[in-house]
């Protein structure tokens, strides 16, 4: 990284920085603000999921009958199943997992070569006998490895969150997302639940579990005083990205 490129980074760090704690000053002795209500469909970023889909099929009545092909089932319920409908995630994550390797390697050669008759007779003349000439030449070569590694993770969450559903699918799978933000003094902690998600897995109660939700995305974090005093400044993270060591 050439001198420019550092001094341009360093000054936007610096106005970061300036902004940061311009704002910090500005909400001292305020509870962090909470995140309106808005049409999620509408945030930056967003986009439509697009997933493949089976071909449609047309209803068909059979004669005296009520029930038609596309339904879902012969009585109606008040499970979600339309744009805007809501619907309970119940968030239940309990994941342990340990990994431990250890690879060890080693290799060990040995080569020597000798001369004789004429060329070994001048070898001995020039190194005055410190030399043996049927040992002329010698090679060796040794080489070690080892390495270890171990993982040991545990994660465990329990919550539930009501979402709402943004998208229907051509096969009926409905798209949802659900948020949810609970402050307490003054921390903020976050709640978002996002995926795709089946209707007949949907309970009778309306609601579903985590574990039934496709493309599954949650996130759960905090912001305030105590998650700030847990974060480095800017200052630090920038010479972490910079220094090489």
């Amino acid at each position: 990284m050439n001198l420019f490129k550092l001094a341009t980074l360093l000054t936007l760090t610096a106005a970061l920085a300036a902004c940061n704690t311009t704002d910090r000053l500005a909400n001292i002795g305020n509870a962090p603000p909470l995140t309106a209500i808005a049409d999620p469909t509408t945030t930056a970023g967003y986009q439509p999921v697009r997933m493949p889909m089976p071909e449609a099929i047309a209803d068909t009545y059979q004669p005296n009958s009520l029930y038609r092909t596309s339904a879902k089932g012969f009585f109606k319920d008040e499970r979600a199943h339309r744009i805007g409908d809501i619907l309970t995630i119940l968030v239940t994550i309990d994941d342990n997992a340990k990994i431990a390797n250890t690879t060890q390697s080693s290799r060990a050669s040995s080569s020597s070569a000798g001369m004789g008759g004429l060329f070994g007779a001048a070898v001995d003349n020039l190194s005055g006998g410190t030399i043996d000439p049927a040992t002329a030449i010698e090679f060796d070569s040794g080489m070690s490895n080892r390495g270890n590694g171990s993982v040991n993770r545990s994660e465990s969450l329990e919550t539930s969150v009501a979402a709402v559903v943004t998208q229907v699918l051509p096969n009926g799978n409905l798209v949802i997302e659900g948020r949810q933000e609970v402050r307490v003094n003054f921390e903020v902690r976050d709640l978002i639940v996002a995926g795709i998600v089946r209707p007949s897995d949907i309970q009778a109660n309306n609601t579903i579990l985590s574990s039934k939700i496709a493309e599954a995305r949650i996130s759960y974090g905090g912001r305030g005083q105590i998650t700030d005093v847990q974060q480095p400044r800017y200052g630090q993270q920038a010479m972490d990205a910079i220094l090489p060591f």
